[in-house]
């Protein structure tokens, strides 16, 4: 029984790449809605899967955050994982359609819930702006500040995995791509451009046709302005996405006992306790490499007939530390209390 993926906002969730993808589950917001009607949406998918992994943007209302909360406090239950990204809008949507591809393969629901702040880190996602002036996301510095009240001034903005900003047009510094095969995805707001086309697609060599979808209704207030081109390069594929995941050690949880990843457990957000024999621990900032992770070109190509599973033996050689931070998942995330 795969594990349910559900998210906070119905723009998280995009059309699947295949018919045999399972969606993930859209929990309605808290304004108007009992807490009991609450509780009944996520008993309902405990019971119909086993076990839940909620995808919440750090930029959702507090409301939203607290709600879910109380929820799993009600229902006592360790099954429910509350995963925090700080990915923009498109980008967390790209992040939950990887998840929920992912569910449907062997993955248990420890190891499903902590792969999230590793793909997190494989999403180029950023944006193309009409003015930075009410960017509080991203560094911005003072410089890029005032050059945005100039007439026709454009911004090219990363805000992940590294941030980085660039003005459109001035032939200056370039936005540092991906160094694997990516498929970008588009949403166009009210600002006239196609730079993401134009110049992305040949600059970080993306193979195939851009793919557009409809601008998610956060994405304005989350870049400071309405007039944007939002974009996220990601990992299209299937079999390399399985085998980026399964080549990264597992661990077990020494609080609840469920798989993780990485440096921190899913669920119940304890840390890993023991580090790394001989080298960097997973609570001191390490990263997944040198580049900040699993390298996808060596996991494979993107032809899945090319991948071998079984061989995996560099890749599980590595014990990461996630290097792509979420804040803490509410008060008593460091210190978990006691799971049923």
């Amino acid at each position: 029984m795969p594990t349910a993926i559900a998210v906070t906002s119905a723009d998280l969730v995009l059309p699947p790449t295949d018919p045999g993808t399972p969606r993930a589950a859209v929990l309605p917001p808290p304004e108007g809605r009992p807490l009991d009607a609450s509780v009944a949406d996520l008993q309902q998918l405990l019971a119909r899967y086993g076990h839940v992994v909620v995808v919440c943007p750090t930029s959702a209302p507090a409301a939203v955050e607290r709600r879910l909360h109380a929820v799993r406090s009600l229902l006592e239950s360790d099954r429910i994982a509350l995963v925090r990204t700080d990915l923009p809008p498109l980008g967390a949507a790209v992040l939950v359609r990887q998840l929920c591809l992912l569910a449907g393969y062997d993955f248990s629901p420890g190891v499903l819930a902590s792969a999230a702040r590793l793909l997190a880190h494989y999403i180029y996602a950023g944006a193309v702006l009409g003015s930075v002036s009410r960017l509080d996301r991203v560094p911005v510095g003072l410089g890029s500040h005032l050059k945005s009240w100039l007439p026709g001034a454009h911004f090219a903005v990363l805000a992940g995995p590294t941030p980085q900003m660039v003005r459109v047009g001035d032939g200056g510094e370039a936005l540092a791509g991906p160094e694997f095969t990516t498929e970008l995805l588009l949403a166009r707001g009210r600002l006239q451009t196609d730079w993401p086309a134009t110049v992305l697609v040949p600059r970080w060599r993306i193979p195939g046709p851009v793919q557009e979808t409809a601008l998610p209704a956060a994405s304005p207030g989350w870049w400071g302005t309405g007039k944007l081109v939002e974009f996220a390069a990601y990992l299209p594929d299937p079999a390399v996405l399985h085998q980026l995941v399964s080549s990264v050690r597992r661990e077990t949880c020494h609080w609840c006992g469920m798989d993780l990843i990485g440096d921190r457990c899913g669920f119940c957000a304890a840390p890993l306790t023991h580090p790394e024999p001989g080298g960097r621990g997973y609570g001191d900032g390490g990263a997944y490499g040198e580049a900040g992770g699993v390298d996808p070109r060596a996991v494979g190509p993107a032809d899945p007939r090319a991948l071998d599973p079984a061989d995996t033996s560099a890749a599980h050689a590595l014990r990461p530390a996630v290097p792509h931070p979420t804040r803490s998942l509410g008060p008593g995330a460091h210190t978990p209390r006691a799971l049923p």
